[in-house]
């Protein structure tokens, strides 16, 4: 019999070797982590262990009907020794015995489907909770994860767990118990009303059976391991060529990637055939087992009806018997292949949901104490990405601090560490030196989710959801009226544009924005920041990619969105920051100068030549 879902990973797939090929030779799972993650299961089960103990009763119910029906096959055939016209014939045998076997059919039908009805809350609860559970993780886990994490493959491996739940609890508790169960039954019955030779040459049969599928299964579950690594990997692949589609036409490269993909294919079809080939020989191997101990056990019978031990309706029973085992027995292995792959694809699910979170709230953590408008503070931070002695300082004791209501802006080259601030003061990493205090509390002692609601960002690349314009903007605020969406899209002066588009502000932006130009996403931007009217404000790089008419309009709304306002602006165009209080400007991480825009020209240091050489680009 053939295992059904063998291979029913989607195509999409992508290789990997640079990590795909070394992904896709994966190590041994350790001894134990199958109950491993058998454990981490049952804590959801157990939420529903009435359900499961019902089910477990009618499929008790269904299997003792099941077992009932040789017993009563028997009699049947037994009873089948009345003379010809005999009118017992007609009484008892149609009325009583025929009635009482379909009674025993119906039976083992209708418990099976009360199982099914009473436990599948249980299999979808328990597949809705871990599915949330490891949303929620991976939305806790660090911006570091994220920038390293791959797509396609993820959002496979998720796919794969969850429906691995709703397979592993279906064929544990619908197949395996209620085989064994039978098993046990079927043992008893043949020791207590035949010689014992009958459970001895089933016993065997099943242990022959056993040791051969958990041997060869355990030897292919490296197969399906690497064909399930090489199919997330072409997955995130392709997703990631997709996403890019605009980068794929600008270089000409659909045929590169039409290469990488097939190399992909290749690779899967490979681990395939190989998953496919020892299928079969597990196949074959389990038939043979199968059909020596029914030829056994009917070649024991047929001797017994010679012999005058045993009647025909035993030889029938004996033989319904075997069919009865033969068909769960068979099935087993292809379950035993199942709950393999199963838990395979489980564990790669969970593994996500152990992953570390890197930033974490402290046990009890307060929520940030906010009094009227903030003072932020950076005293002495010092920070690296990659902490360790390869890992190159980003930030090498930054002092300054952002009064209450007051605009700090900050300037300087590229990769001087100008957004790295607002990243730390989001609290996506933490500092390794110094702290970071809002209103005299240290951020890293209270909750992350109150830091970033008090805080509001306009980020230089845009990303939006593929959802319409007016979702976008209120997602500053869920559950903004369309008035104040409308208002915040006035102030960010994007009203007019949504309003002459024929859907206006039901629009679908497309994937990541993709149907807005760079200016019309950054005002989307702006306008969601506005509506969440934090009391503190991060504007970095706001309108680069506005042109130079908007981009005064959008300054001034800013300026009157940052009024008593605790805001930080990161700019690279100084003409955007000549209003600010005051004027950090940094390079390689460190401050090198500070003072309002009037002190710095009268400085004629750094940043006096960075304005002139703008002035002059200008």
């Amino acid at each position: 019999m053939r295992a059904h879902g063998e291979a029913s990973s989607s195509s999409l797939s992508a290789h990997h070797p640079l990590p795909g090929a070394a992904d896709a030779r994966v190590p041994a799972r350790p001894p134990g982590s199958d109950w491993a993650t058998l454990r981490r299961l049952f804590p959801y089960l157990w939420r529903y262990k009435w359900r499961a103990l019902a089910a477990l009763a009618f499929m008790l119910g269904a299997k003792l009907a099941n077992v009932g029906v040789p017993l009563l096959l028997k009699n049947l055939v037994d009873s089948l020794s009345f003379k010809p016209g005999d009118p017992a014939t007609v009484l008892v045998v149609p009325v009583a015995l025929l009635v009482a076997y379909g009674l025993l059919r119906l039976s083992t039908s209708l418990f099976t489907e009360l199982r099914e009805l009473v436990f599948s809350k249980a299999t979808q609860g328990a597949a809705r909770s871990i599915a949330l559970e490891t949303f929620e993780h991976l939305h806790a886990l660090s911006l570091r994860f994220h920038l390293e994490r791959q797509t396609g493959g993820m959002t496979r491996d998720i796919e794969r767990g969850v429906r691995g739940i709703e397979s592993l609890i279906s064929f544990s508790l619908y197949s395996i118990v209620p085989t064994l169960i039978e098993v046990t039954l079927v043992l008893s019955i043949l020791a207590v009303k035949f010689d014992i030779w009958f459970a001895w040459i089933t016993i065997a049969a099943l242990v022959v059976y056993i040791t051969f599928t958990v041997g060869v299964t355990e030897w292919r579950t490296q197969f399906r391991k690497q064909a399930n690594a090489f199919d997330s990997a072409a997955h995130t692949k392709a997703v990631d060529s997709l996403l890019n589609y605009e980068t794929v036409k600008y270089f000409n490269n659909e045929g590169f990637e039409a290469r990488r993909y097939d190399e992909s294919l290749a690779q899967l079809r490979s681990a395939r055939l190989k998953s496919q080939t020892t299928l079969s020989l597990l196949n074959t191997g389990q038939q043979l087992v199968i059909a020596v101990g029914l030829v056994a056990m009917l070649w024991r019978a047929t001797q017994g009806v010679v012999d005058g031990r045993m009647t025909l309706g035993d030889l029938v029973m004996v033989n319904a018997f075997m069919i009865q085992l033969y068909i769960p027995l068979n099935f087993l292995g292809v379950i035993y292949r199942e709950i393999k792959q199963n838990l395979t694809d489980l564990e790669k699910m969970f593994s996500l949901m152990e992953r570390e979170r890197e930033i974490a709230d402290p046990p009890g953590a307060p929520p940030l104490h906010r009094a009227g408008t903030p003072t932020v503070r950076f005293e002495a931070v010092g920070f690296a990405y990659d902490v360790g002695a390869a890992g190159r300082p980003i930030l090498q004791g930054v002092d300054f601090e952002i009064p209450a209501g007051k605009t700090v802006a900050v300037v300087g080259p590229s990769g001087a560490g100008k957004s790295t601030l607002a990243r730390l003061l989001f609290r996506f990493y933490d500092v390794q030196q110094g702290r970071i205090l809002i209103d005299g509390q240290d951020i890293r002692t209270v909750t992350q989710a109150s830091v970033r609601q008090a805080i509001g960002i306009v980020p230089q690349d845009t990303v939006l959801f593929n959802d319409t314009v007016e979702y976008n903007i209120a997602y500053g605020r869920p559950g903004a009226s369309h008035a104040e969406v409308e208002e915040a899209a006035r102030a960010a002066r994007i009203h007019d544009f949504i309003a002459s588009t024929p859907q206006g502000y039901a629009a679908m932006v497309g994937e990541r924005g993709l149907k807005l130009s760079g200016g019309e996403k950054q005002r989307v931007a702006i306008a969601r920041t506005l509506l969440k009217n934090p009391p503190i404000l991060i504007f970095d790089e706001a309108t680069s990619a506005l042109d130079s008419a908007n981009e005064r309009a959008i300054q001034a709304e800013l300026r009157a969105a940052a009024q008593n306002k605790t805001t930080l602006v990161i700019a690279h165009r100084l003409s955007t920051v000549v209003d600010a209080h005051e004027i950090l400007v940094m390079d390689g991480g460190a401050i090198i100068e500070r003072g309002t825009h009037a002190t710095l020209l009268a400085r004629q240091g750094r940043y006096a030549a960075m304005w002139a050489l703008q002035q002059n680009s200008e």
